[in-house]
């Protein structure tokens, strides 16, 4: 395992999306360094321009050099490390997420899973950046944007910063991600885009060209799921939306979402969701 994969991550389920509260550009003088904070109640993500910043979270010393991003958690305190050597320029930006989140340990499977609908946006506690000037652009963008008095400006503000996490994840992927989460995420999308067909765990890792076990390992660290029960979940969903929107028959509804046998459909089906089909699509249409 290499140093970035050994990193603490932090994991987003979203949606709901993370949001952007404030952001601003800081500039220290050699002999200065970053102020103590505890419990703000807001993440923030620091990205250092120039020269070199050290900050303490927990009993954590992060040394932050040019290109280089940090994220702190809202629920711990964090004050500085050494003084500033050289001059240091640095990007922060205050964010904050109503859904469900969680940072692991390093080299720790992560809790959280995203699904069908679900997704788990991973990002590595620090990362030195390959896209920097992609970075530096976004945040050029990002501040201007978080200092307009504006009304439209709000918008920009959020998009921006998506488009930044969208970056960071991306960059991570890239360059620092453990390759199960690549393959894991390679088999979903062949498994969505075929749910209607007869997949076998060996004609996914002929499609792959990877061995099944190996994909199966993948799925459960990244997803919770080994590929047939990703499969079956999002066949049952598919079925959800069909009972919901047409009057097709059981039968029919089974075919169409790749089960070769009605009962072994109407089975699975009440397992996942609590409710035989028929009474699912009564209990929506009782709602409406």
């Amino acid at each position: 395992m290499n140093a970035s994969t050994a990193l603490p991550m932090l994991t987003f389920l979203s949606p709901p999306m993370p949001y952007f509260i404030e952001a601003d550009r800081r500039s220290y003088e050699p002999g200065q360094s970053h102020p103590s904070r505890a419990n703000r109640g807001t993440f923030d993500l620091i990205y250092v321009r120039q020269g070199q910043l050290s900050i303490i979270e927990g009993e954590h010393t992060w040394v932050l050099e040019p290109g280089q991003l940090l994220l702190l958690r809202p629920d711990r305190p964090h004050r500085a490390g050494e003084s500033c050597s050289v001059e240091t320029v640095f990007d922060w930006i205050h964010f904050q997420t109503p859904g469900v989140w969680e940072e692991g340990e390093a080299g720790q499977e992560a809790q959280l899973h995203g699904d069908h609908y679900l997704y788990a946006i991973r990002l590595p506690k620090s990362l030195k950046l390959a896209r920097r000037e992609e970075v530096d652009a976004l945040l050029d963008e990002l501040s201007q944007a978080a200092n307009s008095p504006v009304s439209a400006s709000f918008w920009q503000r959020q998009q921006l910063f998506v488009k930044l996490l969208q970056l960071i994840e991306e960059d991570w992927r890239s360059h620092a991600a453990p390759t199960s989460v690549n393959v894991a995420e390679r088999a979903a999308a062949y498994l969505k885009r075929n749910y209607q067909s007869q997949i076998t765990n060996k004609s996914l890792g002929e499609e792959l060209g990877l061995h099944p076990n190996y994909i199966a390992r993948c799925m459960l660290d990244i997803y919770g799921n080994t590929p047939q029960q990703f499969l079956l979940h999002y066949r049952v969903d598919q079925a959800k939306l069909l009972l919901i929107k047409t009057d097709w028959p059981i039968a029919r509804i089974a075919s169409e979402t790749g089960f070769r046998q009605t009962p072994h459909f109407s089975r699975t089906f009440s397992e996942q969701s609590g409710f035989p089909p028929l009474q699912y699509r009564k209990k929506y249409n009782a709602l409406i």
